[in-house]
């Protein structure tokens, strides 16, 4: 075989050749090869019969003597080996192969394939590059090549090159190219969508009105694609049409009566259909004269409003539970209130603190029973059971605990603690069995030098998180770590970038991570770097985007305030996992902190509302029309300067998915906003330096 090989190249060096080979790529290499092959098979068919024969093979050994220079082959050797069909002859596609000319076909209406896939299922994807001696198939997403990295979820590309993908969930759907290993000019895109069956929760689950009154019955339904919303009473059709009773709000997603009557009393069934599912579930009205208190009446007016739909205030001289529609104060915890358990102050005096108040930090809703707030210079957390409305313990924490993140999926809550006031010890705790009514204690992790830590939320379609990051102080990497083990898994490098993370956002819609990087000024901030999660990998930067993101609970826009430009840059991830501009919203003010609200008008879209660092303005934004609304005058926020604990020195806290209020502190009182109408909704006053808010809600 090695002299066969010679008499080869032996052949192809005999053939003319254009200059210049060195640098040429495997496509060019190879027509050029493909090109030689062609006139050698001319120069070699006598008799123009588009076969080589042995005679003519003969003849042209003869002719240019090729046998005077071979150890034991002759030309009739290319018919004893690379006669592929035995038929005496040899084709030129049986030349081609005998050289080893790779032909590659991807017919044009191949180039690009959208498969559709329902989430939970496995799917295939199938190459189409064929051709004679194909090379193996490489598979990329978002430029990464898949085949070498041992992913759990795609495992096996099969013999035939095909790319298989088990479980598929939001985060697969994108992009993904094929081509033959050393011929990247030649790819096939596969376009992989995936559905997911409506999930929806209906709010209130039971309501009791007085007769006259107006009632809404809300349905927040999502799924991909995006599910239609129907009605039903007590299992039939609601008569809409030519109602001046009933009107469907929001695509079907609030179903409001104008004046309830007797007879509206019922169970109004929301049902949620897409192309792959249904779901469906119940909101009961009852319309009665308060006179006449039923079961359901005095569970929805006593209990229901008293333990759930309340903000919580954390303030200089305690803690403020406000119902928001009345601006009513349903309790105030005053600092020097005893502690249930231990009988100590609630803000016990610091050494050095001047004057006597209450320090907080962080705070966090538990499943809307109970709420865990920090007291960093307490070194300490304290917990407070909201049907009871009182703090019931105290769990020690390392030194000056400023974050706090509850993981649902896990029941757990993660604590960041500084060791002092200068960063100089910070360590990572967490806190198992959060949501159950037992004594709490802190399990320390094994991270050290930890800067701050990023855990994806959970929604209605993403129910368990598996996986958090941490970030240790100035160094140009995130660390994956497992949440149930506390085990670091990998180190995620952002070398290449010069990005030293500051904070991440995530959409479960095609898997994406945006990290903010951090700048050496508000004039040099670098844009985000982008993680995708299927492959844990950084593929390149988010265009020019710079600042912190934030993601919408659907996971379909991300919000970046560009601290740069004074602007607010909206990016919209469609239902291909395709990140795409949308638009800059003129924010014109540093912006502290930003929530998202669905529209009251829109399903599936939001009304972002931002407030200013230095100034009294606070800023309303319709996603869907670009349309801005500036408030002003709602008092100057807590200054920077004596809000060390983030950077958000004015925070803004929606109430909930189907909330209409929000809440945003100054220096001296709390603010009230409308949602709905966008404007200011009620002052509450003496309430000092409110900067730690939970909601606490039924949904």
């Amino acid at each position: 075989m090695a002299d066969y090989n010679k008499l080869k190249s032996m052949l192809l060096d005999m053939q003319p050749k254009e200059p210049g080979q060195e640098g040429r790529s495997h496509n060019d290499r190879m027509d050029q090869k493909r090109a030689v092959v062609d006139t050698m098979f001319k120069y070699l068919d006598m008799d123009g019969d588009g076969r080589l024969g042995s005679d003519e093979l003969a003849q042209i050994s003869m002719k240019d003597h090729l046998d005077d220079s071979l150890l034991e082959c002759t030309m009739q050797d290319l018919i004893r080996y690379d006669d592929y069909n035995n038929d005496g002859h040899l084709s030129l596609h049986e030349l081609y192969t005998a050289f080893q000319v790779v032909q590659l076909l991807l017919p044009d209406e191949k180039k690009v394939s959208i498969s559709t896939v329902t989430v939970g299922l496995s799917t295939v994807l199938s190459c189409a590059i064929q051709g004679t001696l194909r090379p193996p198939v490489i598979w990329k997403r978002n430029g990464i090549v898949l085949n070498f990295l041992d992913l759990e979820d795609i495992n096996d590309f099969g013999d035939d090159g095909s790319l298989y993908i088990t479980k598929v969930t939001t985060i697969h759907m994108g992009n993904y190219t094929c081509h033959a290993y050393g011929y990247e000019d030649l790819y096939q895109t596969h376009v992989l969508q995936v559905n997911v069956p409506p999930v929806i929760l209906v709010y209130p689950e039971t309501q009791a009105q007085e007769p006259g009154v107006a009632a809404s019955l809300h349905c927040y339904a999502d799924g991909i694609p995006n599910p239609k919303i129907l009605w039903l009473k007590n299992g039939m059709d609601l008569q809409l049409k030519g109602s001046k009773q009933l009107s469907l709000i929001a695509n079907g997603s609030e179903l409001h009566i104008g004046s309830v009557r007797y007879e509206d009393t019922g169970a109004y069934t929301c049902i949620a259909k897409n192309e792959v599912g249904v779901d469906e579930d119940i909101s009961s009205l009852f319309v009665e004269d308060s006179a006449r208190k039923t079961l359901a009446n005095i569970l929805w007016r006593e209990e229901g409003l008293s333990v759930g739909n309340l903000f919580y205030i954390f303030s200089d001289e305690g803690i403020t539970i406000l119902q928001p529609g009345d601006c009513e104060i349903r309790r105030h915890i005053k600092r020097t209130e005893r502690i249930v358990a231990s009988y100590e102050e609630m803000c016990p005096k610091v050494e050095g603190d001047t004057p006597h108040r209450c320090v907080w930090a962080s705070a966090v809703s538990v499943r809307n029973k109970y709420i865990f707030v920090t007291q960093p210079l307490q070194h300490r957390l304290l917990v407070i059971d909201t049907q009871a409305q009182k703090v019931v313990q105290v769990v020690e924490t390392d030194p000056v605990p400023v974050k706090l993140h509850y993981d649902k999926s896990h029941d757990q809550i993660w604590v960041l603690s500084w060791g002092d006031l200068h960063k100089s010890h910070p360590t990572l705790q967490v806190i198992s069995q959060a949501s159950v009514g037992e004594e709490h204690h802190t399990i320390r992790t094994q991270f050290q030098r930890v800067d701050d830590f990023f855990i994806p939320p959970t929604n209605l379609i993403i129910t368990h998180i598996r996986f958090g990051f941490i970030f240790l102080k100035s160094e140009t990497a995130v660390h994956k770590i497992d949440l149930e083990t506390f085990h670091r898994i990998k180190t995620i490098s952002l070398k290449n970038h010069s990005c030293v993370p500051v904070s991440m956002a995530y959409t479960h819609l095609s898997g994406y991570y945006f990290v903010q990087c951090q700048g050496k000024n508000l004039t040099s901030v670098p844009p985000q770097v982008i993680i995708d999660s299927v492959t844990d990998s950084v593929i390149g930067r988010n265009a020019d985007v710079a600042g912190k993101p934030h993601v919408s609970s659907d996971g379909r826009y991300v919000v970046t305030p560009d601290p740069r430009h004074r602007k607010v840059r909206v990016q919209a991830v469609s239902l291909q996992g395709e990140l795409q501009f949308r638009q800059d919203l003129d924010a014109a003010i540093h912006v502290s902190d930003l929530a998202f609200q669905p529209s009251f008008t829109k399903s599936n879209q939001y009304t972002v509302v931002a407030t200013s660092k230095t100034h009294t303005d606070l800023l309303f934004s319709d996603l869907s029309t670009g349309r801005s609304e500036v408030l002003k005058n709602l008092k100057e926020p807590v200054p920077s300067k004596s809000w060390p604990w983030s950077e958000a020195n004015r925070v803004v806290m929606s109430s909930g998915l189907f909330g209409q209020y929000l809440v945003t502190p100054s220096v001296e009182s709390l603010f009230v906003l409308d949602g709905k109408l966008k404007s200011p909704h009620c002052e509450v006053s003496d309430i000092k330096r409110g900067n730690t808010v939970v909601w606490v809600g039924e949904v």
